[in-house]
């Protein structure tokens, strides 16, 4: 047979790349003869190229330097008399501890480093580095949740005014950092995650990566999805490290529970409209309570003994009570429609948790009807994967691989390209977003 033409391999070579950029799927498989179609199981098994590539070698840890301020924005106010870096006092009560994430986040950041400038990077996504050069993030020690709760809460107490002059001080250092400057920090990590947090000038830090509970009293200007990130609360009832029954459904007798504060303000209201609803119906107990010792208690007994635990709205959308839940491995219920949750893009939800919109919850007798429908075999499955994913939210020291400040750390990680992004273009561009 005469050899083809070479304008007769031209036009094969377009008509082939012309078949391979019209293929609509992930995947295309070209042999060199006629062959048997790939198995489904083959097809299911193989890996996106960029996945297969990312396990090829662990990822170091994102390098953040800290800001070294003085210990009266951060530990001094935990105990202006104590010397070093202190721990987090056990019987520190229930408001303060839930928004301590930025001790936490400060914690594992802690520690000597070594000739390399580095802590010791075992089990952790982001260690310490000496030189601000060096870095890829920068994290402001401003224990701003705990200034709110110790420098006066109400607007018009005067102690308040501490608050305010920490929040002025701190501005006054950071404009005066040339990597601040530089970025306008963007690159900057700030913990806000008690929602009245920073309230004198969070409006100055709007380009910052913010570390927020939820969006709940924000605005769109300040904080959005595309820069900042959720935190879970800590969760201030014991883990339930011991759940092991032979028969977990019926381990749990309680159908539905909650404990807690019924007046409260904005989406809050809720409560005391679930609470008319729910009160004394066969198989839920529904109380109200303070985070105190006690309470806290009868909460960590009530949602070890429960199927389902209520997670209605508080101030804010979010509240400590869901984390309290997932410890306990008590499935949650979350009414809201404004929640947003940490790690989304990694965990998903659905799979332990049931959603229902206000207006869903406020139907008479539609959520329990919805909860007593549900199989057993799919409440245990829930059940299992709540178990599975409950140390992502743990908060400890020093820091484990997956627990709740790395999986933090992660998230500040997988910010940073739209970070840089920004600070790229700014630099060069004549008129900024000039498409608007």
């Amino acid at each position: 047979m005469a050899a083809p033409s070479s304008r007769a391999v031209a036009v094969g070579g377009a008509l082939l790349l012309l078949v391979v950029f019209a293929v609509p799927t992930t995947f295309l498989y070209l042999t060199s003869a006629p062959a048997a179609a790939a198995s489904p199981s083959l097809l299911l098994n193989l890996k996106p190229f960029g996945a297969r590539c990312a396990t090829a070698g662990a990822r170091p840890p994102l390098r953040v330097f800290m800001y070294d301020l003085p210990r009266r924005f951060h530990v001094g106010m935990m105990d202006a008399s104590a010397t070093g870096f202190p721990a987090w006092p056990p019987s520190a009560g229930g408001i303060r501890r839930q928004h301590s994430v930025e001790y936490w986040m400060m914690v594992s950041l802690q520690g000597g480093a070594g000739g390399d400038g580095l802590v010791e990077e075992e089990g952790r996504e982001a260690v310490r580095v000496r030189d601000p050069d060096a870095a890829e993030a920068f994290f402001v020690p401003f224990f701003s949740s705990l200034s709110f709760n110790v420098h006066g809460r109400n607007m018009t107490d005067p102690e308040t005014e501490a608050d305010r002059l920490l929040q002025v001080e701190l501005m006054e250092i950071l404009w005066k950092s040339k990597y601040w400057q530089r970025s306008a920090g963007r690159d900057h990590v700030i913990p806000m995650h008690h929602p009245n947090a920073f309230r004198f000038l969070r409006d100055m830090v709007n380009a910052s990566i913010l570390i927020v509970a939820d969006f709940g009293r924000y605005t769109k200007e300040l904080a959005s999805l595309r820069k900042d990130v959720v935190a879970p609360y800590v969760h201030v009832v014991d883990s339930f490290l011991k759940d092991e029954p032979p028969d977990p459904f019926e381990a749990r007798p309680t159908l539905l529970f909650f404990r807690g504060r019924t007046v409260r303000k904005d989406e809050g209201k809720i409560r005391a409209k679930l609470a008319k609803i729910l009160k004394g119906k066969d198989g839920v107990r529904f109380e109200d309570s303070l985070a105190t010792g006690e309470g806290i208690k009868t909460s960590t007994e009530g949602m070890r003994s429960s199927k389902f635990c209520l997670h209605p709205a508080g101030d804010t959308p979010s509240s400590c009570r869901l984390f309290d839940a997932i410890v306990s491995h008590c499935v949650p219920v979350i009414v809201s429609s404004r929640i947003e949750l940490p790690f989304e893009d990694e965990i998903d939800y659905s799979e332990f948790s049931l959603f229902f919109s206000v207006e869903e919850a406020l139907r008479p007798d539609h959520l329990l009807n919805q909860l007593r429908q549900i199989p057993k075999t799919k409440w245990v499955e829930m059940w299992s994967k709540l178990k599975n994913v409950s140390h992502h939210y743990e908060f400890q020291n020093p820091p484990v691989k997956g627990d709740a400040v790395n999986m933090i750390w992660r998230q500040v990680r997988h910010k940073l390209p739209a970070v840089n992004l920004a600070i790229h273009r700014n630099r060069r561009l004549k008129i900024p977003d000039w498409w608007g």
